[in-house]
C-alpha cells in the first residue's frame, strides 16, 4: 500500500459528529457503558487519513493572502472531466454540462424544483437513504417507495413491475435513483439500469440519479453511469456526484452535477441561485482539484482494496458466527445492511434491544429503520481493519454468542 488505511485516528474532540454526538444526539448511538471506547459504525464517514495531495492544494491556496470572491478555475472542470474519463469512462463531458452544487441533497432538491411541484409524487427505491426522505418531505414532496427484493441468490433487484404499477397509478413524472444504492450496496448491472430508464422514458419520468458513491466499489465491480445507457437516458438524468464519500472531505461542503440537457441544466442553475447559498468555497474547489490528481487513483484503488477486505470478513464472520442475522453483500460504498429479524424472533428481541446491546459494548451501529428497515442495523465498515476485527469480536462475546450463555 502507498497510502496508509491502518493508523487509528483520534478524532474525539476535533469536530467529528461519528464521535462527538455519540449519546448526545437522538439520532446517534447511545453512549457506550464504562470501559467501552467507541467504534464508529453509523455515521458515512471514513475513519482514514485523508490524501496528502488534498491537504497539500488547500495549504497551498491558504498562503495566498487573500480569499474574496472569484470563480472557478479551469483547473476545477479539467479535474472533473479528467476523472470521470478514467474511472467511469465518460468521453463526452465538457465544462458545460457540470455545474457546483452545495452537496448532493441540495442539487436532488434543485433537480426536482424544476421537475415537479409541491406535493408531487417522486418515485424512490426502499430500503431509502434517510437523507433522500428528509429532503423530499421537508421540500414538499411525497414518496412513493417501490421495494428492492433479494432474489434466490440474495441480491438485491428492482421490481420493474412494481415500479411500473406504481408510475402508473400515481401519475409520477420525477424518480430519484441512487446509484450505486445506499443502503444496500448494489452496483447496479448495465442491463438493470437499461431497463428502469426504458421505463421511465415510457412514462415520460425524469430522473435525479445520485451517483455519490460510484467510486467505492467492492470485487471489482464497475459503476455505469445512468446517462450512459442510452441518448434518452443522457438527456432525461440529472446525476449528481461529489468527491465527498470517497475522499472523506463532507466537512468542506462540495458536489457538482453533470446534466447534459440544457434546458434542464439552465433551469437547474437558476432555481438553486434563487436563495443565493450554492455557492462554490474556494478551499473546496482546491480539495476537488488536490483529490482528482493521479494521486487520487491510487489512493482510491486502495481504499476500494481495504473495503474489500472488510466486507469478507465481516460478512464471513456473520454468516459462521450471527445465526439469524441476514446480510446481502455489498458491491459497492462502504456500508453493510444486516437484517436482524430472524434472531429477534428467535431470541425474543426487539430491534431496541438488540442496538442497546450493541451500543453498550461501543458497537455504535446505526438504527436501520431510519432507511426504511423495518428491523435491520446499518453498519459503517470504513474503518483500519483491525477495529474492524474489534467491533465483530465484541459482537460475537457480549451480544451474539455470550460466554455466559
Amino acid at each position: 500500500m502507498n497510502y496508509d488505511f491502518t493508523s487509528i485516528l483520534k478524532r474525539e474532540g476535533k469536530d467529528a459528529i461519528a464521535y462527538d454526538s455519540i449519546g448526545k444526539v437522538k439520532m446517534a448511538p447511545d453512549a457506550p457503558k464504562e470501559g467501552y471506547d467507541v467504534i464508529p459504525m453509523w455515521v458515512a464517514d471514513m475513519n482514514f487519513p485523508v490524501l496528502p495531495t488534498i491537504q497539500e492544494a488547500m495549504i497551498n491556496r491558504i498562503k495566498e493572502p487573500h480569499f474574496g470572491y472569484f470563480n472557478p478555475r479551469d483547473e476545477y472542470f479539467e479535474s472533473i472531466i479528467d476523472w470521470q474519463r478514467k474511472r467511469n469512462n465518460v468521453t463526452d463531458l465538457k465544462p458545460e454540462h457540470i455545474g457546483y452544487e452545495n452537496g448532493v441533497l441540495g442539487g436532488v432538491i434543485s433537480a426536482l424544483n424544476v421537475l415537479a411541484s409541491k406535493g408531487d409524487k417522486i418515485l424512490i427505491h426502499t430500503p431509502t437513504y434517510i437523507g433522500f426522505t428528509m429532503a423530499l418531505e421537508n421540500n414538499g414532496y411525497d414518496l412513493v417507495h417501490s421495494a428492492l427484493k433479494r432474489d434466490d441468490k440474495g441480491v438485491w433487484r428492482m421490481d420493474f413491475c412494481d415500479m411500473e404499477d406504481k408510475i402508473k397509478k400515481c401519475k409520477i413524472h420525477a424518480a430519484v435513483f441512487c446509484s450505486p444504492h445506499n443502503p444496500c450496496g448494489r452496483v447496479w448491472e448495465r442491463w438493470e439500469i437499461e431497463k428502469a430508464m426504458e421505463l421511465f422514458k415510457k412514462y415520460d419520468v425524469f430522473v435525479v440519479s445520485d451517483e455519490i458513491w460510484s467510486d467505492i466499489l467492492v470485487d471489482g465491480h464497475k459503476h455505469i453511469p445512468t446517462q450512459s445507457v442510452s441518448e434518452d437516458a443522457r438527456n432525461r438524468t440529472a446525476a449528481m456526484y461529489a468527491p465527498s464519500k470517497t475522499f472523506n472531505l463532507a466537512g468542506l461542503v462540495g458536489s457538482y452535477h453533470i446534466v447534459y440537457n440544457s434546458w434542464l441544466r439552465e433551469r437547474m442553475e437558476k432555481e438553486s441561485s434563487l436563495p443565493h447559498y450554492n455557492e462554490m468555497n474556494v478551499l473546496s474547489m482546491y480539495a476537488l482539484i488536490g483529490a482528482y490528481k493521479p494521486e487520487g487513483h491510487i489512493w482510491t484503488d486502495e481504499l476500494c482494496e481495504t473495503i474489500t477486505k472488510n466486507v469478507d470478513y465481516a460478512c464471513n464472520f456473520i454468516n459462521e458466527r450471527f445465526d439469524g442475522i441476514e446480510v446481502a453483500r455489498p458491491e459497492g460504498t462502504y456500508m453493510l445492511f444486516a437484517d436482524c429479524t430472524r434472531w429477534c424472533q428467535e431470541h425474543g428481541k426487539t430491534i431496541d434491544e438488540l442496538e442497546k446491546a450493541l451500543w453498550d459494548v461501543g458497537v455504535a451501529v446505526q438504527d436501520g429503520r431510519m432507511f426504511n428497515g423495518e428491523c435491520h442495523v446499518r453498519m459503517n465498515l470504513a474503518l483500519p481493519y483491525t477495529k474492524i476485527v474489534e467491533a465483530f469480536d465484541r459482537m460475537d462475546r457480549y451480544v451474539f454468542n455470550p460466554i455466559n450463555q
